[in-house]
């Protein structure tokens, strides 16, 4: 199966063409409007410093329906003893500088590049990229950062630096994207952590159908 090259036209091809592994296209810009061309149709970007824009699409797609969300016994105790408090939007961009420099288990260097940083800041301020912030006595410890489509939230990126302060952020979305009712966060690909967290996969043609409902 070929692999895409796009130019500067604001296209993306079919999803159904991706790859085993669920890469799609190579090349573009990571415009405000490209990236919600992206998102809107089931696509996010993935690469690391000094390679080219990888786009993707996987199948299955793992996501989150916001009621089905996970909280264990220890997390119900960190909930209920308020040593953690969350904001929204309040730190965007010091979000994706952590999420950046997390470091994260059998992975080196980090595809949060500065490029992306700068990308996603500018949807930020367009209202379409939100991030939540964890706080310990007015430290930001913990957060996430993703796309919101309005009925669906794409998540990007998670980091802590204090023990459940992600799973916090992560578990106070998630309730209030369901008060809100919201069909699904998009996780993008499985993980144990996020499995533990209630996310499942399910076929990608069926999170486009669920994108594309009105």
């Amino acid at each position: 199966m070929s692999l895409y090259f796009l130019n500067q036209e604001l296209f993306f091809p079919p999803v159904i063409n991706a790859h085993e592994d669920g890469l799609l296209a190579i090349g573009g810009d990571l415009s405000p409007e490209r990236l919600l061309l992206a998102y809107g149709s089931g696509i996010f970007p993935w690469f690391n410093e000094g390679s080219q824009i990888l786009w993707w699409s996987p199948n299955p797609r793992m996501v989150l329906i916001p009621e089905e969300v996970k909280i264990s016994k220890s997390m119900r105790k960190v909930l209920k003893e308020n040593s953690f408090s969350v904001t929204k939007n309040q730190s965007f961009r010091d979000v994706l500088i952590n999420c950046a420099t997390a470091k994260r288990e059998g992975q080196e260097g980090t595809w949060i590049t500065t490029e992306m940083i700068n990308a996603y800041v500018k949807l930020h301020e367009l209202g379409k990229a939100v991030s939540y912030e964890v706080w310990e006595n007015k430290e930001l410890v913990g957060g996430l950062y993703g796309i919101d489509l309005g009925t669906v939230f794409c998540g990007e990126s998670m980091f802590s630096t204090r023990s459940n302060a992600s799973k916090f952020a992560f578990i106070k979305m998630a309730q209030e994207l369901e008060k809100k009712e919201y069909k699904l966060i998009d996780c993008q690909m499985y993980t144990p952590h996020l499995e533990s967290l209630g996310a499942r996969e399910i076929p990608r043609d069926d999170f486009i159908s669920i994108l594309k409902e009105k």
